[in-house]
């Protein structure tokens, strides 16, 4: 005999759960008369045979030809008594919303900027949406029947995919072209996209309440992107070689950078035996860029070791300058002190105040000595 359910339930919801089957397993064997109890802000439905059939609101449910029509015409219940056991799965969905869903441009916004740079650049954003399930038997024909269980992380790549479909659309339409611009669409991307989105998730079965968006930044470009994505290799190089080299005049301490460069050499090289000619061409032309770019930090490192070199060796052959007594008593001594406030004035070690205070103190004291 099989084994008869009597009471269905599933009060113990996950914060992130979507679908829940009862049996978890195999069929269960239900007949008329068997209840079924449905939570606050859950639908159960009735599957039979991968087929989704009635659907339950909230509350306690005694199982009749007048609460499941669809599942009984489809059985052809030709008895009176309604007691003949039916095998059938119930899917409880959760219809709460599930606030605070974490999203993020992966992978980043493809934006064009012809004549500039590698003439595209990759936009970044992470923000977050309160989702939720708003019709459940469409939800349940394209992601619950068959599963024991459906739960958010199952089906995030899937929104992921329309959230970055419409975003990327809304700022196609506007023709933006720099990273500053896209951060001025935010406020009327966040009510645009939320209409726009809730009309591509409304064929999913599923409503979005609230959409929000970070600030836009600009993802550093490397040579794999530039081969991917078909920039501008010469210039992208040009511009890594002017940075580079405003770098090193800035920072003595080139050297790593210029072991970096040569490690970013032998990684393209590697890189370009599994692309194709025209990959491989541009990747060839970044690389002599590279050279170029690690000859010129050397020669800029050599030349800054030069400059620190010389004063100390100018320093090393010029004999000390005599510095005139504390205290001068004779007409030479103070004659050679009034210079060297001279030059400590020149220099801005002394105000002029002080230095004239000083030389008119020395001039009379050189009167005093006939002077």
């Amino acid at each position: 005999m099989p084994r008869i359910i009597d009471v269905v339930s599933h009060p113990n919801v996950m914060e992130d759960e979507l679908v829940w089957r009862e049996p978890q397993q195999g069929n269960g064997d239900f007949r008329f008369g068997s209840q079924v109890i449905v939570q606050e802000s859950q639908v159960a439905v009735f599957v039979r045979q991968g087929q989704v059939l009635d659907a339950l609101g909230p509350g306690a449910h005694t199982l009749n030809t007048g609460n499941i029509p669809l599942l009984s015409g489809a059985l052809n219940f030709l008895i009176s008594s309604g007691k003949t056991p039916f095998t059938a799965e119930v899917y409880f969905v959760n219809l709460r919303d599930l606030p605070q869903v974490t999203w993020g441009t992966n992978p980043p916004i493809y934006m064009e900027t012809p004549g500039r740079g590698a003439g595209f650049m990759l936009l970044r954003n992470r923000g977050v949406i309160d989702i939720g399930i708003d019709d459940p038997i469409r939800f349940l024909k394209q992601y619950g029947v068959g599963r024991a269980s459906l739960r958010l992380g199952d089906i995030r790549d899937r929104i992921q995919t329309l959230l970055l479909g419409e975003i990327t659309e809304l700022i196609s339409k506007e023709n933006i072209s720099n990273v500053q611009e896209a951060n001025r669409l935010i406020s009327s991307l966040e009510s645009a996209s939320l209409t726009l989105l809730n009309t591509e998730f409304q064929a999913l079965g599923m409503r979005i309440k609230s959409f929000q968006a970070g600030t836009f930044d600009v993802k550093d470009l490397t040579q794999e992107d530039i081969v991917k994505y078909g920039g501008d290799a010469k210039t992208f190089a040009e511009l890594r070689r002017l940075d580079i080299a405003e770098s090193a005049a800035q920072n003595p301490g080139m050297g790593g950078a210029a072991a970096g460069a040569g490690m970013g050499i032998g990684l393209g090289q590697a890189l370009g035996a599994t692309m194709n000619p025209d990959q491989a061409a541009m990747q060839q032309q970044m690389q002599q860029q590279q050279m170029m770019m690690q000859q010129m930090m050397m020669q800029m490192m050599a030349n800054q070791a030069n400059q620190q070199q010389q004063p100390q060796q100018q320093q090393q052959q010029q004999p000390p300058a005599a510095q005139p007594p504390a205290n001068p008593q004779t007409k030479e001594e103070i004659e050679a002190l009034i210079a060297n406030l001279d030059m400590r004035l020149a220099s801005g070690e002394i105000t002029e105040a002080t230095y004239n205070r000083l030389v008119e103190r020395w001039e009379k004291r050189l009167k005093e000595l006939g002077g």
